[in-house]
């Protein structure tokens, strides 16, 4: 009988223990399921033409079937003019650097920015959409749309203490390299390559190479090297604001489907002009401005190079630089404003869009660097020759074209970043 006790005894124990484990694990699920109860939406906010977007769109599928309580509303900003509208104010709300970005998805007060994989954004997505139906968060765009909405909990928040997704988005693991951060090659060499092209420009080096004529006549080694470098200073940064302007404007509506066929358009005329002037501009003049206008340009640089006081030497040279880069802009025919609407096509952060452009600048002041420099040095003047300024033309129609027909037809190819 004891016997029978003992066995009573251990089997109620080992009962006991089953219970308890199986309630302590049960708890455990319960708590690391995130409440049903609390309904949320997701909003997405994409373009038909991106890529990026579409795969978004598969993954935001998957989502659904897996929280019934959760609910999506897709924004297409492409063709949607009101749609692009919520998108920037959303954006201005949320203090997002990039707006008009996409693909954008919002929940609760929560966003990302951009779509690289399912285990990487994908995993930040669901990351934020436990973390919202767990503590109820507040819904931002819900409330821009119809104000009177009352969130259901006023204060919470769906930010989480543990960023560790949200910063590995920017890097990838490859075999046998390892872990790289997500740069793409195409850009930088697009960048280097058009801002060669743009460089080779008979409309601006005509004016150096005769300032560079008078600099010589100048006994002063230090007021040849000062004049000449502020021309070549102010010549590029009137470049650069001219093309952060392009870049600002296509940063606004660049996404907007009637935008982009505008350019890729103008695109292709501007190939074909450039396959014109290269058969019939053989000696590749510039065709901006007649010689009357441009005799008294350089009246102007004699009177200014020969003048005593070199604060008055220094205003006139940087005027004249503006002056002449003005009348550049024209004869460059669109090359920049090409380039920044494939730029404004890749989500960069703003840094890295003006990095860029002052790449571009560079390569396109390198042949005005290397006439300055070289006469500097030699004390001769060394001039571009007038075939590479053809050639440029027929490389720079052939890459202009290229692009023209992408921008038409197949834009999520320029999405390089």
């Amino acid at each position: 009988m004891s016997q029978f006790k003992k066995i009573i005894t251990l089997l109620g124990t080992l009962s006991y223990l089953l219970a308890a484990t199986h309630k302590q694990a049960a708890l455990t699920v319960r708590a690391e399921q995130p409440a049903s109860s609390n309904k949320i939406t997701i909003y997405f906010f994409y373009s038909k033409t991106c890529p990026h977007c579409a795969k978004e769109e598969t993954f935001l599928s998957s989502v659904l079937q897996k929280y019934p309580t959760v609910n999506l509303r897709k924004f297409e900003v492409g063709s949607n003019p009101q749609n692009a509208q919520l998108l920037f104010k959303v954006s201005q709300k949320m203090g997002v650097n990039k707006q008009g970005a996409v693909p954008f998805t919002v929940i609760g007060d929560q966003y990302t920015l951009g779509y690289y994989d399912d285990q990487t954004t994908g995993a930040r997505i669901d990351q934020l959409i436990q973390i919202a139906l767990t503590k109820g968060c507040h819904d931002l765009v819900g409330s821009i749309i119809s104000p009177q909405i009352t969130p259901a909990h006023p204060d919470g928040s769906c930010q989480e203490q543990n960023h560790s997704l949200a910063s590995g988005l920017d890097k990838i693991n490859l075999p046998l390299v390892g872990e790289i951060k997500i740069k793409d090659l195409s850009l930088p060499a697009l960048t280097i390559t058009l801002g060669l092209l743009d460089g080779f420009n008979p409309c601006a080096m005509w004016a150096l190479v005769f300032l560079i004529i008078l600099l010589l006549d100048i006994p002063s080694r230090s007021r040849r090297w000062l004049l000449g470098s502020v021309f070549i200073f102010i010549s590029g940064l009137v470049y650069f604001l001219f093309m952060t302007a392009w870049l600002n404007f296509f940063l606004f509506v660049g996404f907007i489907k009637l935008i982009r066929i505008a350019i890729g358009i103008a695109a292709l005329g501007i190939s074909g002009y450039n396959f014109f002037d290269y058969w019939k501009n053989k000696k590749a003049v510039c065709k901006v401005g007649n010689p009357e206008k441009k005799k008294q340009t350089l009246e102007r640089l004699k009177k200014i190079v020969k003048e005593q006081s070199i604060v008055l030497s220094l205003i006139g040279i940087s005027f004249l630089a503006f002056v002449v880069n003005l009348v550049e802009l024209i004869c460059s025919v669109g090359l920049p404003a090409v380039y920044t609407q494939v730029l404004s096509l890749n989500h960069l952060p703003a840094w890295e869009y003006y990095l860029y452009l002052i790449i571009y600048i560079f390569f396109f002041m390198i042949d005005d660097l290397f006439v300055f420099f070289a006469a500097m040095i030699t004390l001769h003047v060394m001039g571009i020759e007038t075939k590479y300024a053809r050639y440029s033309r027929l490389i720079g129609g052939a890459v202009i074209l290229i692009i023209g027909l992408l921008l038409l037809f197949k834009p999520e190819w320029l999405m390089f970043a």
